[in-house]
């Protein structure tokens, strides 16, 4: 079975045909009216030249984006962490935001409420595509808080069979790149930046229920986990 190409491998590869279409439509255009090769390898060049230009103009307003928005530190962030940069985001716009018990949440993270309408929020701070559990969880908790929307949050995306489940329950969900919207269209500095909660929020201090031992977060091929701090002396997992 062919090994599938990475986003970045094919992204390459079409700016590589992007590059080669450009030369030889510049070159052969150009020869055939002044059917001068110095002249079209030159115009061939000039126009290799612009498309680079554009290409790294557009590369360099992507990172700047990215860098005003903070995701990067949210990638570094925890749970709690996330949870509590999210409040700070949502007041800014508005709502009154409160951040339910770590213990008995009732699958909601966050509840917020503004002009009547009270909205139930899964907060995924992820290192993979979020699956169906975020959506099962906070749709269920749109009873008990007795809320009108459902909405799922994260730093990454959605596996395919998530994004049909909430679309069948009306859970709005919101990606990585609608994080990034959300906090460009206020002004970023306005809140407390994610460098800053990463700083002045603690880890969420999570206990091993085998050793009593403090868990960490460790990444694993599935992606990342609670570990024992004692390991390899104490073997205890948890999912997160």
């Amino acid at each position: 079975m062919a090994r599938r190409k990475s986003k970045a491998k094919q992204r390459e590869e079409l700016i590589q045909s992007l590059l080669g279409f450009v030369a030889a439509s510049a070159f052969f255009g150009t020869f055939y009216f002044t059917k001068s090769l110095i002249i079209s390898l030159m115009v061939a060049a000039i126009g290799v030249a612009v498309i680079i230009s554009i290409l790294v103009i557009k590369h360099k307003k992507k990172v700047d984006r990215l860098k005003r928005s903070g995701i990067h530190d949210m990638d570094k962030m925890d749970g709690h962490q996330f949870e509590h940069y999210l409040s700070h985001l949502f007041k800014s716009q508005g709502y009154s935001v409160q951040v339910t018990s770590a213990s008995g949440d009732y699958g909601a993270d966050l509840v917020l409420k503004k002009d009547n309408r009270k909205i139930v929020v899964q907060a995924k701070r992820y290192s993979k595509n979020i699956g169906i559990e975020a959506i099962q969880q906070v749709h269920s908790s749109m009873k008990y808080y007795q809320a009108d929307e459902a909405w799922v949050i994260s730093n990454r995306f959605y596996t395919k069979p998530a994004m049909n489940l909430a679309k069948a329950n009306q859970v709005q969900l919101f990606t990585r790149q609608e994080l990034i919207d959300m906090i460009l269209k206020i002004n970023p500095d306005a809140i407390p930046r994610p460098s800053q909660i990463l700083e002045q929020v603690q880890y969420e201090e999570k206990k091993c229920n085998k050793c009593g031992h403090n868990m960490i977060i460790r990444k694993g091929p599935r992606g990342e986990f609670y570990g024992c701090s004692t390991f390899p002396k104490c073997r205890n997992v948890v999912s997160i």
